[in-house]
């Protein structure tokens, strides 16, 4: 095994360092059944959820446009949130690698976090109105926070899970694509329920998407959608604990997790996909922060008709399941990357373009909404594809780390990884929000009664930004340097490490 980071601990300690072999889990794990790689994918419907109603598209416009408080305070809360989230991802990563427990290093912390997060998703709908604007901005982000951190007790130890579930090059490929399924299909699906059948506008609701009582009702339901999901998706891969790592007893300190920190982000092919998620994070902040205000303001889609632009996501998201692992696995991963990537930019600028140009259907018709759902489709469908094979990459970097320090840390890995993501997510939230006040866009607007000049300024702003950051992004990515031979003797490292620690 090669060298690696050299941690000592505060204490003379019995037990292994990352300089030390793995010691695994005695008996090979039998091959992933179909049940298992469902279940593992239904698992991320809780991310979906919690992406919908943690999204700063629905977060925006619900406390800037029903609430009432001003856009840019807004982003800066979400930023916030976001920020102090990220800083406590890595302990619980580096809790989650150490536990152990009879329901192993992974399963007792997910379990754990179905109640808190469902709690809290409904308790954020319910900000006091007696609140001033200094009580609702307290109120917002102490919920956001608290919904974060229990929605991470699970979503960090389910990643970490990836790469001992599915080993093969090839095979944690097809593992990742029923994840990224249910994740777009999940967040798609509950963007719709909310437009579709909570905001729609229509007699009974003339307030639409201003109706502050329906986000309430919406709320109920993805607690309750989160709650079911966490526990049937942990008791799918319950029956895999008995096959997975069990770490050595050592002590734990924060030292120790900012030291396996360091080590993690010096590894130089996870630099080039933390660069991509830092920009990847930055551009969908932007472009989720102001969602909304294009489909209702911009494009004058009533509530029912964003539901049926979103709704297309599960039909990408069924595609790419199919597509990823074949198209990648004969042209190889990175090439695949790359062109999902350039499909995305396209097919998510086109509209724009053809408006400017004044080549798009006229707004209100059902031309227009023809073609915002089919460049909604294509643009998931690339994004699906390229998340796929970007997290296969990361499940790669994640078993190169293992080699080169001795220790399985995807918890402590999955939440470096994920600093930078939330890092660049807080400050897109902040970007939108001050565009929203730079262009003076009015609080509790109702659609069709914004200044067009407002929204093309808005618009000439943020699409580059969102699509200049993504395309800085996959240059970098292009750097990523480990192939499939390199994996498969990290792999073989992997398995001499561990058959030498049984002997």
């Amino acid at each position: 095994m090669t060298a690696g980071l050299e941690v000592t601990p505060s204490e003379p300690q019995p037990t292994a360092s990352l300089g030390e072999p793995v010691k695994e889990q005695p008996g090979a794990a039998p091959p992933l059944g179909f049940g298992v790689r469902l279940g593992y994918g239904f698992g991320s419907l809780a991310y979906g959820v919690s992406a919908t109603v943690l999204s700063g598209s629905v977060l925006q416009l619900y406390f800037n446009q029903v609430i009432g408080l001003n856009a840019a305070w807004v982003g800066m809360a979400l930023a916030l949130t976001i920020i102090v989230d990220s800083v406590i991802d890595p302990v619980i990563g580096r809790f989650s690698d150490n536990l152990r427990s009879r329901w192993g290093r992974r399963h007792l912390l997910m379990y754990a976090s179905a109640l808190p997060s469902a709690i809290g998703i409904v308790l954020m709908w319910h900000a006091p109105q007696t609140l001033g604007t200094a009580g609702l901005l307290v109120f917002m982000v102490g919920m956001l926070l608290f919904v974060r951190v229990a929605v991470s007790f699970y979503e960090i130890p389910s990643l970490a899970l990836a790469p001992e579930l599915a080993p093969d090059y090839h095979d944690r490929t097809a593992l990742i694509a029923w994840r990224y399924f249910f994740i777009y299909g999940g967040a798609a699906a509950m963007n719709a329920i909310l437009f579709q059948v909570f905001l729609r506008e229509d007699a009974a609701n003339p307030l639409g998407a201003l109706n502050r009582e329906r986000y309430a009702e919406f709320g109920l339901f993805a607690a309750v959608v989160i709650f079911v999901v966490i526990i049937t998706a942990s008791l799918s891969t319950h029956g895999r604990i008995r096959h997975l790592h069990i770490p050595a007893a050592r002590k734990t300190s924060l030292r120790q997790t900012a030291k396996e920190m360091i080590f993690i982000l010096s590894h130089r092919p996870l630099q080039f996909l933390m660069g991509t998620t830092l920009l990847n994070g930055f551009g969908g902040g932007v472009q989720f922060g102001l969602q909304a205000y294009f489909f209702l303001h911009y494009w004058l889609l009533k509530p029912q008709e964003v539901a049926y632009v979103l709704f297309v996501s599960p039909f990408a998201a069924i595609i790419m399941l199919w597509a990823a692992p074949r198209i990648s696995a004969r042209i190889g991963k990175k090439p695949f990357l790359m062109a999902c990537y350039l499909g995305w930019a396209i097919s998510f600028v086109l509209p724009f373009v053809g408006r400017a140009l004044g080549l798009t259907p006229p707004v209100g018709s059902n031309e227009l909404l023809a073609l915002l759902v089919a460049s909604g489709f294509l643009a998931v469908a690339f994004s699906i594809g390229f998340l796929i094979m970007f997290n296969s990459l990361l499940a790669d970097a994640a078993d190169d780390i293992a080699v080169k320090s001795g220790l399985r840390s995807e918890g402590v890995l999955y939440a470096a990884f994920g600093l930078l993501d939330k890092w660049g997510a807080a400050l897109g939230a902040v970007i939108a929000g001050l565009l929203l006040t730079w262009v003076a866009f009015p609080a509790k607007a109702i659609p069709g009664t914004v200044d067009m000049a407002i929204m093309n300024r808005l618009i000439f702003t943020a699409v580059p930004l969102i699509v200049g950051g993504n395309i800085i992004a996959m240059f970098i990515v292009s750097r990523f340097g480990i192939d499939q031979a390199t994996h498969e003797a990290n792999l073989e490292e992997l398995r001499r490490g561990a058959a030498l620690s049984q002997e």
